[in-house]
């Protein structure tokens, strides 16, 4: 397995994980495609090492995509999936904080 390379503009203080995940965030917002299998999987791997706002962000856009998942064809799909938005606003909004929003 090889990691990506780091962006030239990164020093090495700087949190990659964490740009590497609000711009996984911010394309996935953008494209429409938070839904899509790898999605959150990919976000949330990204995170899971970056500093602790943007980790605990993942941790719950996975954790809403998880029981999204779960409840595909059930009554509760819809408010499953609306919780996924609702974290991944919120993880928006963490990266924008965090001055990882001018990335994507």
């Amino acid at each position: 397995m090889t990691s990506a390379p780091i962006p030239a503009d990164l020093s090495a203080t700087e949190d990659v994980p964490g740009e590497v995940a609000c711009r996984a965030l911010v394309a996935a917002v953008r494209d429409a495609t938070l839904m899509n299998p790898g999605v959150v999987d990919a976000i949330a791997a990204a995170a899971s090492t970056a500093d602790a706002p943007i980790a605990d962000s993942g941790r719950r856009l996975a954790e809403a995509h998880l029981a999204a998942t779960a409840a595909r064809g059930t009554d509760s799909e819809p408010d499953a999936v609306a919780a996924v938005s609702a974290a991944g606003a919120d993880m928006t909004r963490v990266c924008q904080e965090s001055g990882l929003d001018t990335v994507g």
